[in-house]
C-alpha cells in the first residue's frame, strides 16, 4: 500500500548562513524553514564558509551573463562586509595596505605560472 507521503517533497538540508529576509522568502513560498541563531565563534565559522561558497559561485558564474557575475560579487562582497566588520574594519583595512606596500595588490594581473631554478 503506497504511504500518503510518497508524493512529498523531500526535505532539503542546508546548515549555512543565510540573508536576513531569507526565512521570510521561504515561508511565503508556503514551506517553513528552520532556523537556528549564531553568534561569537561560530557565526565567525558561518562567515567564512560563506565566503568560500559565494567565491565558488562566482568563480563559477563566469562564463553567465555579466550580471551573474555581478550578483555573486554583490553577494561575496557582502559576505566579505559581514566578516570584516566581526573582526574589525580598521584592524582588517590596517593589515591590507600593509601587505600591499610589502607585495603589492592584484591590479597588474600579474599570473604565476611556476618558479624555475635558477641556472
Amino acid at each position: 500500500m503506497p504511504d500518503e507521503h510518497d508524493d512529498a517533497e523531500p526535505v532539503r538540508e542546508y546548515d549555512k548562513l543565510v540573508r536576513d529576509e531569507v526565512p521570510d522568502v521561504i515561508r511565503a513560498a508556503d514551506e517553513t524553514p528552520v532556523t537556528r541563531s549564531v553568534s561569537g565563534a561560530e557565526l565567525d565559522r558561518y562567515l567564512l564558509n560563506k565566503l568560500v561558497e559565494e567565491a565558488v559561485e562566482a568563480r563559477d558564474a563566469a562564463d553567465d551573463p555579466v550580471e551573474s557575475v555581478d550578483a555573486e560579487l554583490a553577494d561575496l562582497a557582502a559576505a566579505l562586509d559581514a566578516a570584516i566588520d566581526r573582526r574589525g574594519r580598521e584592524r582588517i583595512a590596517r593589515l591590507r595596505r600593509e601587505k600591499a606596500a610589502e607585495r603589492g595588490a592584484f591590479a597588474d594581473g600579474i599570473v604565476l605560472e611556476r618558479v624555475e631554478p635558477a641556472e
